[in-house]
Protein backbone atom coordinates (compact mmCIF):
# COMPACT_ATOMS: atom_id res chain seq x y z
CA UNK A 1 0.00 0.00 0.00
CA UNK A 2 1.33 3.41 -0.96
CA UNK A 3 0.83 6.22 1.54
CA UNK A 4 1.64 9.84 2.35
CA UNK A 5 2.87 11.01 5.74
CA UNK A 6 4.02 14.36 7.11
CA UNK A 7 7.29 15.49 8.60
CA UNK A 8 9.32 18.62 9.33
CA UNK A 9 12.50 20.19 8.00
CA UNK A 10 13.65 23.23 9.98
CA UNK A 11 10.05 23.99 10.94
CA UNK A 12 8.75 23.65 7.36
CA UNK A 13 6.24 20.89 6.67
CA UNK A 14 7.32 18.06 4.43
CA UNK A 15 5.17 15.49 2.66
CA UNK A 16 6.69 12.02 2.42
CA UNK A 17 5.49 9.68 -0.31
CA UNK A 18 5.97 5.98 0.50
CA UNK A 19 6.06 2.86 -1.63
CA UNK A 20 7.37 -0.56 -0.71
CA UNK A 21 10.79 0.37 -2.12
CA UNK A 22 11.17 4.18 -1.96
CA UNK A 23 10.45 7.23 0.19
CA UNK A 24 10.35 10.66 -1.48
CA UNK A 25 10.31 13.83 0.66
CA UNK A 26 8.78 17.00 -0.79
CA UNK A 27 9.28 20.48 0.71
CA UNK A 28 6.36 22.57 -0.63
CA UNK A 29 7.07 25.62 1.53
CA UNK A 30 10.57 26.24 0.14
CA UNK A 31 10.47 25.83 -3.61
CA UNK A 32 8.54 22.55 -3.85
CA UNK A 33 11.90 20.76 -3.96
CA UNK A 34 12.24 16.98 -3.62
CA UNK A 35 14.90 17.10 -0.89
CA UNK A 36 15.26 13.37 -0.24
CA UNK A 37 14.85 10.04 -2.00
CA UNK A 38 15.53 7.04 0.21
CA UNK A 39 15.97 3.61 -1.36
CA UNK A 40 14.60 1.13 1.18
CA UNK A 41 15.91 -1.90 -0.69
CA UNK A 42 19.51 -0.73 -1.11
CA UNK A 43 19.37 1.30 2.13
CA UNK A 44 20.97 4.33 0.51
CA UNK A 45 20.31 7.98 -0.14
CA UNK A 46 19.74 8.54 -3.85
CA UNK A 47 20.00 12.35 -3.73
CA UNK A 48 22.18 14.94 -2.04
CA UNK A 49 19.92 15.75 0.91
CA UNK A 50 20.14 18.95 3.01
CA UNK A 51 20.78 18.42 6.71
CA UNK A 52 18.99 20.58 9.27
CA UNK A 53 22.25 22.48 9.69
CA UNK A 54 22.23 23.36 5.96
CA UNK A 55 19.34 25.81 6.30
CA UNK A 56 21.37 28.98 5.67
CA UNK A 57 23.05 27.43 2.63
CA UNK A 58 19.73 26.11 1.33
CA UNK A 59 18.14 29.55 1.64
CA UNK A 60 20.98 30.98 -0.48
CA UNK A 61 21.29 28.19 -3.06
CA UNK A 62 18.31 25.81 -2.89
CA UNK A 63 19.29 24.37 -6.25
CA UNK A 64 22.28 22.64 -4.61
CA UNK A 65 20.17 19.87 -3.10
CA UNK A 66 17.68 17.23 -4.18
CA UNK A 67 15.73 17.77 -7.40
CA UNK A 68 15.31 21.55 -7.68
CA UNK A 69 13.26 22.95 -10.53
CA UNK A 70 14.91 25.64 -12.66
CA UNK A 71 12.62 28.10 -14.45
CA UNK A 72 14.44 28.80 -16.69
CA UNK A 73 17.72 26.88 -16.39
CA UNK A 74 21.20 28.20 -17.12
CA UNK A 75 22.56 31.66 -17.86
CA UNK A 76 20.93 34.59 -19.65
CA UNK A 77 23.21 37.32 -20.98
CA UNK A 78 22.76 40.41 -18.81
CA UNK A 79 19.49 38.78 -17.71
CA UNK A 80 17.71 40.56 -20.54
CA UNK A 81 15.60 39.64 -23.56
CA UNK A 82 12.41 40.63 -25.40
CA UNK A 83 9.65 38.39 -26.68
CA UNK A 84 6.35 39.15 -28.44
CA UNK A 85 6.75 42.84 -27.65
CA UNK A 86 7.34 42.25 -23.91
CA UNK A 87 10.64 43.14 -22.23
CA UNK A 88 12.04 40.77 -19.61
CA UNK A 89 14.79 41.79 -17.18
CA UNK A 90 15.97 39.11 -14.77
CA UNK A 91 18.19 39.87 -11.79
CA UNK A 92 21.89 39.97 -12.67
CA UNK A 93 22.97 37.45 -10.08
CA UNK A 94 26.18 35.92 -11.44
CA UNK A 95 29.49 36.89 -13.01
CA UNK A 96 29.59 39.53 -15.78
CA UNK A 97 26.18 40.85 -14.71
CA UNK A 98 24.44 37.83 -16.19
CA UNK A 99 21.54 35.84 -14.75
CA UNK A 100 21.64 32.18 -13.73
CA UNK A 101 19.06 29.49 -12.96
CA UNK A 102 15.80 31.35 -13.12
CA UNK A 103 13.13 32.87 -10.94
CA UNK A 104 12.02 29.80 -9.03
CA UNK A 105 13.88 29.55 -5.73
CA UNK A 106 12.14 29.54 -2.33
CA UNK A 107 8.51 30.22 -3.22
CA UNK A 108 5.88 28.63 -1.02
CA UNK A 109 3.67 26.36 -3.12
CA UNK A 110 0.10 25.48 -2.10
CA UNK A 111 -0.69 21.81 -1.53
CA UNK A 112 -3.80 21.42 -3.67
CA UNK A 113 -4.47 17.69 -3.41
CA UNK A 114 -3.15 14.37 -2.12
CA UNK A 115 -4.06 10.86 -3.21
CA UNK A 116 -2.95 7.42 -2.05
CA UNK A 117 -3.94 4.18 -3.76
CA UNK A 118 -2.76 0.59 -3.68
CA UNK A 119 -0.22 1.04 -6.48
CA UNK A 120 0.65 4.76 -6.30
CA UNK A 121 0.45 7.97 -4.32
CA UNK A 122 0.69 11.59 -5.41
CA UNK A 123 0.75 15.19 -4.23
CA UNK A 124 -0.18 18.19 -6.40
CA UNK A 125 1.07 21.68 -5.54
CA UNK A 126 0.29 24.98 -7.25
CA UNK A 127 1.88 28.39 -7.64
CA UNK A 128 0.57 31.57 -9.25
CA UNK A 129 3.43 33.80 -10.38
CA UNK A 130 1.17 36.86 -10.31
CA UNK A 131 1.14 36.52 -6.51
CA UNK A 132 4.95 36.67 -6.38
CA UNK A 133 6.07 40.30 -6.72
CA UNK A 134 9.72 39.34 -7.22
CA UNK A 135 8.81 36.96 -10.06
CA UNK A 136 6.38 39.41 -11.70
CA UNK A 137 8.95 42.20 -11.60
CA UNK A 138 11.28 40.11 -13.75
CA UNK A 139 8.81 38.08 -15.83
CA UNK A 140 5.65 40.17 -16.31
CA UNK A 141 3.58 37.49 -18.09
CA UNK A 142 1.48 35.72 -15.41
CA UNK A 143 1.75 31.94 -15.23
CA UNK A 144 -0.21 29.31 -13.32
CA UNK A 145 2.03 26.41 -12.32
CA UNK A 146 0.95 22.99 -11.11
CA UNK A 147 3.40 20.26 -10.09
CA UNK A 148 2.30 16.70 -9.39
CA UNK A 149 4.78 14.39 -7.69
CA UNK A 150 3.80 10.74 -8.05
CA UNK A 151 5.45 7.67 -6.57
CA UNK A 152 4.60 4.24 -7.97
CA UNK A 153 6.73 1.37 -6.67
CA UNK A 154 10.28 2.23 -7.85
CA UNK A 155 9.36 5.17 -10.09
CA UNK A 156 9.17 8.84 -9.09
CA UNK A 157 7.40 11.09 -11.63
CA UNK A 158 7.26 14.87 -11.76
CA UNK A 159 4.57 16.45 -13.92
CA UNK A 160 4.78 20.21 -14.32
CA UNK A 161 1.88 21.99 -16.00
CA UNK A 162 2.45 25.58 -17.13
CA UNK A 163 -0.43 27.81 -18.18
CA UNK A 164 -0.01 31.34 -19.56
CA UNK A 165 -2.90 33.39 -18.19
CA UNK A 166 -1.70 36.60 -19.84
CA UNK A 167 -2.71 38.03 -23.20
CA UNK A 168 0.46 37.51 -25.25
CA UNK A 169 2.65 34.49 -26.05
CA UNK A 170 5.48 34.03 -23.56
CA UNK A 171 8.83 32.17 -23.68
CA UNK A 172 9.47 29.35 -21.24
CA UNK A 173 12.36 27.09 -20.37
CA UNK A 174 12.58 24.41 -17.70
CA UNK A 175 15.16 22.07 -16.27
CA UNK A 176 16.19 20.31 -13.09
CA UNK A 177 19.52 20.24 -11.26
CA UNK A 178 19.27 16.67 -9.98
CA UNK A 179 22.00 15.75 -7.47
CA UNK A 180 22.53 11.99 -7.71
CA UNK A 181 24.95 10.41 -5.25
CA UNK A 182 27.74 8.10 -6.37
CA UNK A 183 28.94 7.50 -2.80
CA UNK A 184 32.59 8.44 -3.25
CA UNK A 185 33.00 5.47 -5.60
CA UNK A 186 33.04 6.93 -9.13
CA UNK A 187 34.96 3.90 -10.42
CA UNK A 188 31.88 1.73 -9.72
CA UNK A 189 29.51 3.88 -11.77
CA UNK A 190 29.02 4.38 -15.49
CA UNK A 191 26.74 6.83 -17.27
CA UNK A 192 24.98 6.31 -20.57
CA UNK A 193 23.44 9.41 -22.15
CA UNK A 194 22.60 9.50 -25.87
CA UNK A 195 24.13 12.80 -27.08
CA UNK A 196 25.30 14.18 -30.42
CA UNK A 197 27.49 17.18 -29.59
CA UNK A 198 28.81 19.61 -27.00
CA UNK A 199 27.49 23.17 -26.99
CA UNK A 200 30.21 25.77 -27.35
CA UNK A 201 30.49 28.37 -24.57
CA UNK A 202 31.99 31.83 -24.83
CA UNK A 203 34.29 33.48 -22.28
CA UNK A 204 31.27 34.26 -20.07
CA UNK A 205 30.13 30.60 -20.05
CA UNK A 206 27.10 31.48 -22.18
CA UNK A 207 25.95 29.56 -25.23
CA UNK A 208 27.03 30.57 -28.68
CA UNK A 209 24.49 28.08 -30.02
CA UNK A 210 27.15 26.21 -31.99
CA UNK A 211 28.09 22.61 -31.26
CA UNK A 212 31.46 20.91 -31.11
CA UNK A 213 32.33 17.23 -31.70
CA UNK A 214 32.01 14.87 -28.75
CA UNK A 215 35.54 13.53 -29.09
CA UNK A 216 36.32 11.12 -26.25
CA UNK A 217 32.95 11.97 -24.66
CA UNK A 218 31.31 9.92 -27.41
CA UNK A 219 31.76 7.13 -24.85
CA UNK A 220 28.64 8.50 -23.14
CA UNK A 221 26.59 6.94 -25.94
CA UNK A 222 27.73 3.45 -24.95
CA UNK A 223 28.31 3.97 -21.24
CA UNK A 224 31.22 5.90 -19.71
CA UNK A 225 32.90 5.08 -16.41
CA UNK A 226 32.83 8.14 -14.13
CA UNK A 227 36.29 7.72 -12.58
CA UNK A 228 38.40 10.75 -13.47
CA UNK A 229 35.58 12.63 -15.21
CA UNK A 230 35.05 16.34 -14.61
CA UNK A 231 31.81 17.68 -16.11
CA UNK A 232 30.31 21.12 -16.38
CA UNK A 233 29.10 20.49 -19.90
CA UNK A 234 26.00 21.14 -22.02
CA UNK A 235 25.11 18.46 -24.57
CA UNK A 236 22.69 18.25 -27.47
CA UNK A 237 20.37 15.24 -27.67
CA UNK A 238 19.78 15.43 -31.40
CA UNK A 239 17.12 12.94 -32.48
CA UNK A 240 17.74 10.64 -29.52
CA UNK A 241 15.20 9.92 -26.82
CA UNK A 242 15.90 12.05 -23.70
CA UNK A 243 16.85 9.16 -21.42
CA UNK A 244 19.93 8.66 -19.22
CA UNK A 245 21.11 5.54 -17.37
CA UNK A 246 23.40 5.65 -14.32
CA UNK A 247 24.61 2.12 -13.55
CA UNK A 248 26.69 0.68 -10.70
CA UNK A 249 28.92 -2.32 -11.28
CA UNK A 250 26.57 -4.63 -9.33
CA UNK A 251 23.66 -3.89 -11.67
CA UNK A 252 22.00 -1.17 -9.58
CA UNK A 253 20.53 1.38 -12.02
CA UNK A 254 18.93 4.81 -12.07
CA UNK A 255 16.99 5.78 -15.19
CA UNK A 256 16.15 9.45 -15.78
CA UNK A 257 13.95 10.43 -18.71
CA UNK A 258 11.89 13.36 -19.98
CA UNK A 259 8.94 13.58 -22.33
CA UNK A 260 9.31 14.40 -25.99
CA UNK A 261 9.40 16.73 -27.84
CA UNK A 262 10.24 19.08 -24.99
CA UNK A 263 13.52 17.90 -23.45
CA UNK A 264 16.27 18.59 -25.99
CA UNK A 265 19.45 19.14 -23.97
CA UNK A 266 21.44 17.55 -21.13
CA UNK A 267 23.81 19.21 -18.68
CA UNK A 268 26.27 17.05 -16.74
CA UNK A 269 27.97 18.48 -13.65
CA UNK A 270 30.32 16.84 -11.15
CA UNK A 271 31.53 19.86 -9.11
CA UNK A 272 35.16 19.11 -9.89
CA UNK A 273 36.42 15.61 -10.49
CA UNK A 274 33.61 13.09 -9.97
CA UNK A 275 33.52 11.80 -6.41
CA UNK A 276 30.33 12.17 -4.37
CA UNK A 277 27.85 13.39 -6.98
CA UNK A 278 26.87 13.50 -10.61
CA UNK A 279 24.22 16.05 -11.56
CA UNK A 280 22.20 14.82 -14.53
CA UNK A 281 20.19 17.81 -15.71
CA UNK A 282 17.50 17.58 -18.39
CA UNK A 283 16.77 20.97 -20.01
CA UNK A 284 13.99 21.98 -22.37
CA UNK A 285 15.71 25.11 -23.59
CA UNK A 286 19.27 26.01 -24.35
CA UNK A 287 20.49 28.61 -21.82
CA UNK A 288 20.05 32.15 -23.17
CA UNK A 289 17.60 30.74 -25.71
CA UNK A 290 15.65 33.99 -26.34
CA UNK A 291 18.87 35.76 -27.35
CA UNK A 292 20.27 33.07 -29.63
CA UNK A 293 19.99 33.48 -33.42
CA UNK A 294 18.31 30.09 -33.92
CA UNK A 295 14.75 28.85 -34.24
CA UNK A 296 12.75 27.31 -31.40
CA UNK A 297 13.23 23.81 -32.77
CA UNK A 298 16.97 24.25 -32.17
CA UNK A 299 16.96 26.16 -28.88
CA UNK A 300 14.03 24.29 -27.33
CA UNK A 301 12.32 27.53 -26.28
CA UNK A 302 8.69 26.71 -25.51
CA UNK A 303 6.20 29.32 -26.65
CA UNK A 304 3.35 29.48 -24.17
CA UNK A 305 0.19 30.55 -25.97
CA UNK A 306 -2.44 32.15 -23.72
CA UNK A 307 -4.62 29.57 -21.95
CA UNK A 308 -2.98 26.57 -23.64
CA UNK A 309 -1.23 24.53 -20.90
CA UNK A 310 1.99 22.65 -21.55
CA UNK A 311 2.88 19.56 -19.50
CA UNK A 312 6.47 18.52 -18.86
CA UNK A 313 7.13 15.06 -17.42
CA UNK A 314 10.25 13.58 -15.82
CA UNK A 315 10.59 9.96 -14.65
CA UNK A 316 13.24 8.79 -12.20
CA UNK A 317 13.33 4.97 -11.94
CA UNK A 318 15.35 3.02 -9.40
CA UNK A 319 16.15 -0.53 -10.57
CA UNK A 320 17.61 -2.78 -7.89
CA UNK A 321 19.57 -5.84 -9.09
Amino acid sequence: MHQITRGQWNGYETLILHSETLEATLLPGLGCNVIRLWDKVAEREVLRTPAESDLDYYMTKPYHFGIPMLMPPGRIRRGKFSYAGVDYQFDQNTANDNHIHGLHRLQAWTVASEEAQEDRCSVTCTLSTAQDENWSRQYPTPLELSMTLELSHGKLTQKLSIKNVGEKPAPFGFGTHTWLLIDGEPQRWSLKVPVTGIYELDEELIMTGRTEPLGELDALNQGMNLKGTDFDTVFSIGEHKPEAWLTRDDGYQIRYAGNQPFFKHWVLYTRGEADEIICIEPYTWLPDAPNLPFDQETTGLIELEPNQPVELVLDLDIVNP
